[in-house]
């Protein structure tokens, strides 16, 4: 299994359509990056160039994929992808169903791709190609709703799921406001506990990051390239009004 889940992680979103976020995030001192297929334009070709550059960069490159389709799934791990993470994840049965799209025969249905990325272009032996896709992908749920959290225990338990990921926002909408929330993470991150599995989530802040960690979570998506290029261009114009001498 990839390490990044052995220590406590810090990730962000990549939203932009272009390479150099990830090189940016990489330089800033990430563990890894989500290229995001389910909230922005970006394709596969994309997300297949970013890929290869957090791995070339010592970045874990993580995908949002933007359904729970198996061939979509497939095509993202064959482009080289470390793990996906599958938005709306309702039930184990569902979960079932994305963990074994990701996963060879005997333990899954994806196809041999061995060609690819993820083969290291046909030059990786057989043997460890479907054995780092069988052991070493990670394939984590995304929990958004108040009936996923009802079932986060047996999600959890589902063979081939290694982490699920809370969704505090669509969680909110879900139940309409966020009055619950708070209870319904601490419910759903007691549950992956007890199966020994283990919660990720997304902070826009660093404080939100710290909160989460204390919370106990393995990992956590700290804010996006775009918000951070958003807030340092409005934090700069501000500033350099503020200081302009006085007409």
């Amino acid at each position: 299994m990839t390490g990044l889940l052995d220590r406590p992680a810090v990730g962000t979103w990549i939203k932009l359509n272009t390479p150099a976020s990830v090189e940016i995030m990489a330089y800033a001192g990430f563990d890894f990056v989500v290229v995001d297929l389910e909230h922005t334009t970006l394709n596969l070709e994309t997300a297949q160039t970013m890929i290869a550059l957090a791995t070339a960069s010592g970045l874990t490159p993580l995908v949002r994929v933007p359904d729970q389709s198996p061939s979509t799934i497939q095509r993202i791990l064959d482009g080289g992808a470390a793990g996906i993470l599958v938005p709306h994840v309702d039930s184990a049965e569902q979960a079932e169903a994305v963990a074994r799209a990701c996963r060879f025969p005997p333990h899954g249905t994806r196809g041999s791709g061995a060609t690819g990325t993820a083969g290291r272009w046909g030059q990786l032996p057989r043997a460890d190609y479907l054995r780092h896709g069988n052991e070493n992908v990670l394939c984590i749920p995304q929990l958004e709703s108040e009936a996923a959290v009802r079932e986060t225990g047996r999600i959890a338990a589902v063979a081939g799921v290694n982490a699920v990921f809370l969704g505090a926002a669509d969680l909110a909408m879900d139940i309409g406001g966020g009055e619950r929330v708070p209870e319904l993470l601490a419910r759903a991150r007691e549950q992956a506990r007890a199966a020994g599995i283990p919660c990720g989530s997304a902070g826009g802040s660093a404080q939100a990051a710290r909160q989460a960690f204390d919370a106990g979570d393995a990992f956590v998506v700290c804010s996006n390239d775009t918000s951070m290029l958003a807030a340092a261009a409005t934090s700069l114009v501000a500033a350099a009004r503020d200081t302009s001498p006085a007409a």
